[in-house]
């Protein structure tokens, strides 16, 4: 659909400046993600600062460049993600499809490598109930896997109205994006807090 032949509510949808990109809806949902996360993140600080030690070294059994991998695929995504927004704000509608398809593939290779991940950390005899560093570990990072799955089920849906002309919604493709934002700061904060922080 060129932008000759949309409707003026179309074209005032996606005009930048109007309104909050995407969703009213998504925004609460996003703000209570980042609360809940916040009280996640918040616990996780108290118990580390009364086992400093201990949490010290269950954290070298962490692979730094495995969780730089993941980081630098995650902001990659969210990069791809960002320009098919403004690729579906021009009108440019192929070119969003392709750019969601990229960033979704990203967030399937994070999927991947946190799995290997996972199933290393496993196999060394690193489970949960095998040290309260690992615990909020496999939660934190659980959790927000799930979030990360979540955010490919709202990009396949954002290039199902895509494809066809008469059900694109500007609105939907902003508040998936505005969610895989959100998905790839909290593992931003997650990395920080288990790969870095000393």
């Amino acid at each position: 659909m060129t932008e000759t032949t949309q409707t003026a509510p179309q074209r005032a949808e996606r005009a930048p400046g109007n309104h909050l990109p995407g969703d009213g809806a998504m925004w609460v949902m996003v703000l209570g993600d980042l609360i809940i996360f916040g009280s996640y993140f918040l616990i996780f600080m108290v118990h580390r600062a009364m086992a400093p030690q201990e949490f010290l070294e269950a954290q070298q059994h962490l692979n730094l460049n495995v969780g730089v991998l993941n980081t630098l695929v995650l902001l990659t995504s969210s990069w791809f993600v960002a320009r098919s927004v403004v690729a579906a704000r021009s009108g440019d509608h192929d070119a969003a499809i392709r750019l969601t398809y990229a960033g979704a593939g990203c967030g399937a290779l994070f999927i991947g490598i946190k799995a290997y991940e996972w199933t290393t950390k496993v196999a060394e005899g690193h489970t949960m109930a095998g040290s309260e560093f690992f615990m909020f570990y496999y939660m934190l990072t659980g959790v927000h896997l799930f979030h990360v799955t979540l955010g490919l089920l709202l990009m396949g849906i954002v290039v199902r109205e895509l494809r066809n002309p008469h059900k694109r919604r500007m609105s939907m493709v902003e508040s998936s994006a505005t969610y895989w934002h959100m998905v790839d700061l909290l593992w931003v904060v997650i990395f920080g807090l288990l790969y870095v922080m000393r």
